[in-house]
């Protein structure tokens, strides 16, 4: 008598990881389906694409001066010139390398350290959970901009200056994301299961539940890039970021905003400023199709 074979039952660990693939899968095809998302992504990729190119594909060379001082829109200037006689189209074009070479970077800075203290006050709760969250609303409760302007004058201005001191600032402000986010997370059963088999508490924090609350992280990364991208727009503007005669939006409008009293130059400053908006529109429209496509 013939017995037919029976297959052999998926191990859990591959089963689950067949599972985590599909989901992967289906987020990144809703995303690809998102139009809010792909228009967010369409204008941030033009960014970093010039960004990435800088002044090597501009119409003219975004730092040299000319005698065409203040000359409106044309067809030899797109978008004018400045009072130094540099052609606005290629130092807004070329003005995306500064702003981007920053703010991606503090963002990433606030996210890990944001990550990290939020794991420990979540899974830790007690003390040590009392101890965090009293220092984040300490934190918290002095005004941002304050603190930003006291440690630069400080400091010095520098990108690495003010890319750490908006990973400090975002930090507790991102902690207490996760820490929510954790909070859903410590009770559940592989977290029981995990600190059954013995798993220290690092192992538990940063292999078990980090990748099951990578999601509101996700969207709170590109909210926090936004908000990042106008830190690193203002703080140039008040003097403590880039400094001449680099390209930057920021600054752009800073050596050029009291030409507006004239009244009849405001290229010179228009075009700098709906770059910076065009790219924090940009990225908030990426986070709102981030947010959409989780919450389903």
């Amino acid at each position: 008598m013939s017995t037919v074979a029976t297959p052999a039952p998926v191990p859990a660990p591959a089963a689950a990881a067949g599972e985590a693939r599909i989901a992967r899968r289906e987020t990144l095809g809703q995303l690809v389906r998102s139009k809010t998302f792909l228009a967010g992504a369409v204008i941030v990729l033009f960014w970093v694409f010039w960004a990435i190119v800088g002044s090597r594909l501009t119409p003219d060379d975004p730092l040299a001066q000319s005698s065409d001082v203040l000359k409106g829109i044309s067809g030899d200037h797109w978008f004018g010139t400045d009072q130094l006689g540099r052609d606005v189209l290629s130092r807004v074009l070329a003005g995306a390398s500064a702003t981007l070479q920053v703010a991606p970077l503090a963002t990433l800075l606030g996210i890990a350290g944001g990550t990290t203290v939020g794991l420990v006050s979540g899974y830790f709760l007690g003390f040590v959970d009392d101890a965090i969250s009293r220092l984040v609303d300490a934190v918290l409760a002095l005004p941002l901009i304050v603190i930003a302007v006291t440690a630069l004058a400080a400091l010095g201005s520098s990108r690495l200056t003010l890319i750490v001191l908006i990973g400090v600032v975002f930090t507790p402000i991102v902690s207490r994301t996760v820490r929510a986010a954790v909070l859903g997370e410590r009770e559940l059963e592989y977290v029981q299961a995990a600190r059954l088999r013995g798993e220290r508490a690092p192992y538990v924090m940063f292999v078990e539940i980090l990748p099951n609350v990578m999601g509101p992280i996700i969207v709170e990364m590109t909210v926090r890039l936004g908000y990042a991208i106008f830190a690193v727009a203002g703080l140039t503007f008040l003097g403590f970021g880039v400094q001449p005669p680099s390209p930057d939006w920021s600054l752009q409008i800073a050596d050029n905003y009291q030409l507006l009293n004239a009244g009849t130059y405001e290229w010179t400053v228009l075009f700098p400023g709906l770059a910076i908006a065009s790219l924090i529109v940009g990225v908030n429209l990426m986070a709102d199709g981030l947010q959409q496509v989780l919450d389903r």
